[in-house]
């Protein structure tokens, strides 16, 4: 049985009533997107991981986070309640289609639904959480757009197979390209997620970064350590 809590270094993630529970997407997304400005908004915040890591890697950032299940909401309160973080956090029980606020943010973070094949996760939570029919990739970018600020940055984590067309999906809105990094789990296989950010100034080439996982000793890679050095005890 997995444990019902994730320990990093400054805050602690209880996920054992979420739909989806820590795992590397989501640090990976919370160490990698850029966090800058005062307004960061999390969609989907789960149990409210990436809200938490962008707190402590912002201090000035004030942090929205949205999800629709209740569960995963409720829990996410407690996570940061019990942070040092609390009083630069909400954790709403809203949907980011038809959420409405006066002031944009400035970074939008989003480890999105992705699965859309026919065979679905058989729990409910499990599939709004990680089914792209809950929300679609396309209503995922409209928001995006609705709450970005002009100078602000929206960033995912995807399967590496889905990042080009969701990045000409992100084109017919107007956001381009801006960063990407190819995630392979170890240095001889092809990527399996990419890490995309976009922003509403055209960038004319971007060249993508890579990030493996895995050293040839099974261990994490120094690139990884490097990565999330803040975070992982």
């Amino acid at each position: 049985m997995s444990s019902p809590s994730f320990r990093f270094k400054r805050f602690t993630v209880w996920h054992d009533r979420c739909a989806i529970r820590v795992g590397t997407d989501g640090v990976l997304l919370g160490a990698w997107a850029p966090v800058d400005g005062s307004r960061i908004l999390d969609i989907g915040c789960g149990s409210g991981l990436i809200a938490l890591m962008t707190a402590q890697r912002n201090p000035r950032a004030e942090i929205v986070g949205l999800d629709v299940d209740r569960d995963s909401v409720l829990q996410a309160q407690e996570n940061v309640s019990a942070s040092e973080f609390s009083s630069r956090i909400r954790i709403l029980e809203q949907d980011v289609r038809t959420f409405q606020t006066a002031e944009k943010f400035d970074s939008i973070l989003c480890n999105p639904p992705f699965y859309t094949e026919d065979i679905l996760p058989p729990d409910e939570n499990r599939m709004k959480a990680r089914n792209a029919a809950a929300l679609s990739f396309e209503a995922l970018t409209r928001c995006a757009v609705r709450l970005l600020s002009e100078s602000g940055n929206f960033s995912v984590i995807l399967p590496a197979r889905s990042a080009s067309n969701f990045a000409a999906l992100c084109l017919t809105q107007n956001l381009f390209l801006a960063a990407r990094c190819d995630v392979k789990t170890v240095e001889h296989k092809p990527p399996k997620r990419a890490l995309l950010t976009f922003s509403r100034t055209e960038n004319c080439c971007v060249m993508p970064e890579v990030l493996v996982l895995q050293g040839a000793d099974g261990e994490r890679s120094q690139q990884y350590k490097n990565l999330t050095a803040d975070f992982y005890l």
